[in-house]
C-alpha cells in the first residue's frame, strides 16, 4: 500500500484547507485510515480518523469542530476539511491506514497504524 498525501501550504488564521490522501490497493473500503500531524519540536499527535465504511469518524479535542475527516471509497482518497486554522495547527500533516482496528481508542494509537504517508505541510500564518 502507497499513501500519497497533498493539498498543504500557507494559509492565514482563520482560513481553509483540504489535504487529500490517495491510497493504492483494490481493498481501500476495508481499512480505517487517519491524519496524524506533527509539529517542529514536538511528537506527532492523532487528529481525526475514519473507519473504512466512512460511518464512523473520531477526533482530537483540538480540531473537533473545526476538521471534518470524509473519504471516498471509488476514488481511494481520503481527506481532512481544515476550517478556521490557528497557528498552532502549523504541522507537517501524514494520513495513515490501518488494516485492522480494534480496540479502546484505536483510532488516536500510532501503533494501530500499518502504512503512512510522506505528509504534507501546513502552516498557518497569524
Amino acid at each position: 500500500v502507497q499513501l500519497q498525501a497533498s493539498g498543504g501550504g500557507l494559509v492565514q488564521a482563520g482560513g481553509s484547507l483540504r489535504l487529500s490522501c490517495a491510497a493504492s490497493g483494490r481493498t481501500f473500503s476495508s481499512y480505517a485510515m487517519g491524519w496524524f500531524r506533527q509539529a517542529p519540536g514536538r511528537e506527532r499527535e492523532f487528529v481525526a480518523a475514519i473507519s473504512g465504511s466512512g460511518g464512523n469518524t473520531y477526533y482530537a479535542d483540538s480540531v473537533k469542530g473545526r476538521f471534518t475527516i470524509s473519504r471516498d471509497n471509488a476514488k481511494n482518497t481520503v481527506y481532512l476539511q481544515m476550517n478556521s486554522l490557528k497557528p498552532e495547527d502549523t504541522a507537517v500533516y501524514y494520513c495513515t491506514l490501518a488494516r485492522v482496528a480494534y480496540g479502546t481508542s484505536w483510532y488516536s494509537r500510532m501503533q494501530t497504524y500499518d502504512y503512512w504517508g510522506q505528509g504534507t505541510e501546513v502552516t498557518v500564518s497569524s
